[in-house]
């Protein structure tokens, strides 16, 4: 691992539609107040989190509506348009009453006023990327599908994906739209999405693990992950990124910070390269 090398164009590309990427990029959750409500405590540090994402080569910025709520959104807009060489990817179907307070709403005129609020606040003609946050149980899926159709045929947006959902519903998903991306929480200690990582790998969709550094008691001094990390002179989160990049071509990892050095530091981890023997044993660690 070269540490002094920091460019998320190591970590390898892939196609979104027709928008090629770095896979290694960036969540932008963490850019908002406690509880993902109301502003950040330093603005100026998040702006400037955000503004170094290019030179770092990280053109992959997830979002979503809620995060604020609108709060990221508007970041990313005052930071970073009009984007040039970047794909903004924002989500919708979730409302917010407070911190830490999610609740879905998946109303097809809900999902599609929510887009078109999103592109208005990224200030963009179409969105790149846009996903439904959660399939809301109390409203039949395929109206919600319906409405993603719709927001494709009206090219609001560019393409389409779906979050926390089971291989079933991604193919029915699949019958009414392409299904561009998945993302589902997955990393080194959470692998309960094994089945649909399996499904989006052999059918070229986008995997993007939220919570991607989690690495839990595999982490703790003397564990698999601790041993990995001091060997490589590397970070238990820089272990558990390379162990996602190398999992499957499709994933695309996007952790989240507000701090540029905590930025750097996962960026440096698309230079990771694990030998098979610790990836076998990071397999093997859950």
């Amino acid at each position: 691992m070269t540490m002094n090398t920091i460019d998320a164009s190591l970590s390898g590309q892939f196609r979104i539609g027709g928008i090629t990427i770095n896979r290694l990029g960036y969540g932008a959750m963490r850019i908002t107040g406690p509880g993902i409500w109301g502003p950040p405590a330093d603005r100026k540090a998040a702006l400037a989190t955000l503004r170094r994402l290019p030179e770092l080569g990280v053109d992959f910025i997830d979002t979503a509506d809620s995060y604020g709520p609108d709060v990221s959104e508007e970041l990313i807009r005052e930071a970073l348009h009009p984007y040039d060489g970047l794909l903004i990817a924002t989500k919708g179907g979730l409302t917010r009453e407070g911190p830490d307070r999610w609740t879905p709403n998946g109303r097809p005129e809900y999902l599609i006023e929510r887009a078109k609020g999103s592109l208005r606040k990224l200030g963009v003609d179409r969105i790149d990327l846009w996903q439904l946050h959660r399939i809301d149980p109390k409203v039949p899926r395929d109206e919600q599908f319906g409405a993603i159709r719709h927001l494709l045929d009206e090219e609001i947006i560019a393409n389409a994906g779906l979050s926390e959902v089971s291989v079933a519903e991604i193919e029915a998903a699949g019958k009414v739209f392409p299904v561009a991306t998945v993302q589902n929480r997955y990393n080194l200690i959470d692998r309960s999405s094994e089945a649909v990582l399996a499904h989006c790998t052999a059918h070229g969709i986008g995997f993007i693990p939220w919570f991607p550094l989690a690495a839990g008691e595999l982490a703790r001094p003397g564990a698999v992950v601790d041993r990995i990390a001091k060997a490589r002179g590397a970070t238990g989160g820089q272990v558990a990124l390379a162990w996602l990049l190398q999992r499957s071509p499709v994933i695309l990892p996007i952790p989240g910070t507000a701090s540029t050095a905590h930025l750097e530091e996962n960026v440096a981890a698309a230079g990771l390269s694990l030998a098979p023997e610790e990836v076998a044993a990071l397999d093997a660690a859950v």
